[in-house]
């Protein structure tokens, strides 16, 4: 789907100026990941192409990155688990640290065999979440790779699966919304069992008789300054424009267009129209058709 574009020749003259971005394609899991929990049940294979994570009844497993991003355009292909994922929750996000931390999340929702997953998103600023959205998918998710993207710069926050967005998360500070842009975040994984709420409420439970259930990850790259120290490796005084494109990046017409097939035909849930759940009223994002939370 032709609908983020980049520029060629503004990458170039990145690389120029020094603006170092971290380009993982070419590297490995090995490199830029660890896995952090799950007593083996988290593999890196294939020389360093391929990473699962397993969960069965005793433990779950997660990765985290060697790195630290202020900034990029990350994408990652998953497969997800196949067959009755009933119970099970992938989790894939970007989060930073301390009690007011920043995070942006996809979520997998396992089900019945046969039933779609639901993808649920959120957006976390300085601590305060409860921005959650949710979407079937239009494709099997089990059945093969599919990328899903995360573009984040200083003025929004893009979700993306195989190129198409499916929310948009502007920066609104000006009405006073917090915004994600001062606290570096790592990126993280993890395969676990939440059948207390993530399958129909926690009516359906997971059935340990498939077990273990497995997630695959491959072809990670991120286009992104790198935190280092303190510092990142994008120079704070060179012009935006030679960050990369993804640095000022926004949605042209036709990506606009695709987000509104989306929302219309796959969204389930927008905290934006759950008017009972904020009785004091809606978030100030979701108010005078502000185009974060369009109700469509």
């Amino acid at each position: 789907m032709a609908s983020l574009s980049t520029s060629n020749s503004t990458l170039l003259m990145a690389l120029v100026v020094g603006c170092v971005m971290m380009a993982a394609s070419a590297s490995n899991f090995y490199q830029d990941f660890d896995i952090t929990w799950g007593d083996g049940r988290g593999k890196i294979l294939n020389n360093g192409q391929l990473l699962s994570l397993s969960l069965d009844k005793a433990s779950g497993s997660g990765f985290q990155s060697k790195n630290e991003y202020l900034f990029g355009k990350i994408d990652m292909q998953l497969k997800l688990v196949p067959g009755n994922s009933a119970g099970t929750v992938t989790a894939y996000y970007l989060s930073s640290k301390g009690s007011t931390w920043d995070e942006i999340d996809f979520e997998f929702l396992g089900n019945l065999s046969g039933d779609p997953y639901i993808l649920h998103t959120n957006v976390f600023s300085q601590g305060k979440g409860n921005r959650e959205q949710q979407f079937y998918l239009w494709f099997d998710p089990t059945a093969d790779f599919h990328t899903y993207s995360i573009l984040w710069n200083p003025q929004r926050i893009i979700f993306s699966v195989d190129g198409t967005p499916i929310r948009e998360f502007k920066n609104m500070e000006s009405i006073g919304v917090p915004f994600s842009k001062n606290q570096a975040m790592r990126i993280y994984s993890s395969l676990w069992n939440a059948d207390d709420w993530a399958t129909r409420g926690g009516l359906v439970k997971t059935d340990w008789s498939h077990a273990p259930f497995t997630a695959s990850y491959r072809n990670f790259n991120a286009n992104a300054c790198v935190w280092s120290n303190g510092a990142s490796s994008c120079k704070s005084n060179a012009p935006s424009s030679t960050k990369g494109a993804w640095f000022s990046q926004e949605m042209d017409s036709a990506s606009q267009q695709r987000l509104r097939w989306v929302r219309k035909n796959f969204m389930i849930y927008n905290y934006c129209t759950d008017a009972k759940r904020f009785p004091q009223g809606l978030p100030p994002e979701c108010k005078n058709g502000l185009s974060s939370c369009p109700a469509f």
